[in-house]
């Protein structure tokens, strides 16, 4: 009996905490992209949002787009980030390789620039974790845009992990 209540307790406890992150992870608040200084892409997967970026930037939202690139070699990002386009795309590789990194780049840059507001494109998971690392590095607006990519159960469990997890650890980082 004791195995079964133990069993059905762990049951609804991980009920409740997927429940209780939901709006964190699931359905974060995104923001209708505006005109801003710039569009800045988060790092990670290949999943659409560097071709939201581009998208926004042709539609006018920004003069410039800056990638995030951490990656060893990317040949999606080698030719974004050595393309010819109507607007200024610049690419940069954070330090550290986190969402810290973007920030303290995103920060310099903003401040070097005299911008005010610009649209940060991710995914649906790291919206939230996303927007609190880096409004510790800027005090400026910013609009988090996700670019929606088809996720599956077994990536879900992990990004809550993985998101949860990044939540802890920058509530001790300082930018």
């Amino acid at each position: 009996m004791g195995r079964k209540r133990w069993a059905a307790g762990l049951v609804i406890a991980v009920a409740a905490i997927g429940a209780g992150l939901w709006p964190v992870y699931v359905r974060p608040a995104v923001d209708r992209p505006r005109p801003a200084d710039a569009i800045v892409v988060l790092g990670g997967a290949h999943d659409g949002r560097e071709e939201l970026a581009l998208r926004l930037a042709h539609d006018g939202y920004a003069p410039r787009v800056l990638f995030s690139d951490p990656y060893e070699h990317s040949p999606l990002l080698n030719r974004i980030c050595h393309g010819g386009y109507s607007f200024e795309v610049d690419c940069f590789d954070p330090a550290p390789r986190t969402t810290l990194g973007e920030g303290r780049e995103l920060a310099a840059r903003a401040a070097a620039g005299g911008w005010r507001r610009v649209i940060v494109v991710t995914f649906t998971p790291h919206i939230s974790r996303a927007r609190y690392v880096l409004g510790k590095c800027w005090d400026g607006e910013v609009l988090m845009v996700d670019a929606k990519p088809p996720i599956g159960v077994s990536r879900w469990v992990y990004q809550y992990g993985y998101q949860s997890f990044g939540y802890a650890k920058a509530a001790f980082e300082s930018c």
